[in-house]
């Protein structure tokens, strides 16, 4: 729960998905020529040092939990990296904790270095890494983004990503609450799926509220 400024209801950000059944993407390509790979402990000073860390310590760290790094090289030098994650993870762009299921992974902390910006690396790394995780069997992949984060909202709609939920701060049972709200025109079952990833325990205990609050207007309406 989250404090929210009295100007009405605010989008914190986007959890976007790609549903991997009957999948079929080349991947956007990049502007410039481009090497892609997933990396290994060993690149750890390579990938802080893009990260801006002042050592490998949270990187190796990733890595012990199980975490992957994949990265864009452009003439032999690091231009672009993500994460992917396969159990749970933090959503900093949600203020939320995201809890995958068997056979789903989530992508985060992708960046692209400034040198290389525009050259649609984010893109073209987004659709590497989802077609090496589809070759392992992955059935679903989540990623989020802050609602005016538009680059990195428009590379992942070249990737092949659609919004499924918006996360919202607004007034509910007289409360300032953070919202999930799904998007106009996305399947229920994807809408309730990241409800279920987002909400974890409190998934219920929303369902119940918004049953009451319905129970509420209908008693208003008909009492």
């Amino acid at each position: 729960m989250m404090p929210a400024s009295e100007s009405g209801p605010k989008t914190l950000g986007t959890l976007w998905m790609l549903n991997l059944e009957g999948f079929s993407l080349d991947g956007p390509a990049p502007r410039v020529t481009a090497t892609f790979q997933r990396v290994d402990p060993e690149a750890a000073p390579l990938i802080a040092h893009a990260m801006e860390l002042e050592d490998p310590a949270e990187v190796l760290q990733r890595f012990a939990g199980g975490k992957r790094c994949y990265i864009g090289n452009v003439e032999g030098m690091l231009a672009t990296y993500g994460w992917v994650t396969f159990d749970e993870e933090w959503i900093g762009e949600l203020h939320l904790r995201i809890r995958l299921a068997p056979g789903e992974a989530y992508i985060w902390n992708c960046a692209t270095l400034p040198a290389y910006r525009g050259l649609r690396l984010y893109p073209a790394l987004l659709g590497y890494m989802v077609n090496e995780l589809h070759a392992e069997g992955m059935q679903r992949i989540w990623i989020g983004a802050d609602a005016d984060n538009l680059p990195s909202q428009k590379g992942m709609v070249l990737a092949g990503f659609q919004p499924v939920v918006d996360m919202v701060l607004d007034r509910a049972l007289a409360l300032r609450m953070t919202w999930v709200r799904g998007c106009p025109g996305v399947p229920e079952k994807f809408v309730e799926d990241a409800r279920r990833a987002l909400l974890g325990e409190r998934y219920e205990a929303w369902r119940t509220a918004l049953s009451l609050t319905s129970s509420s207007a209908t008693v208003g309406q008909f009492g």
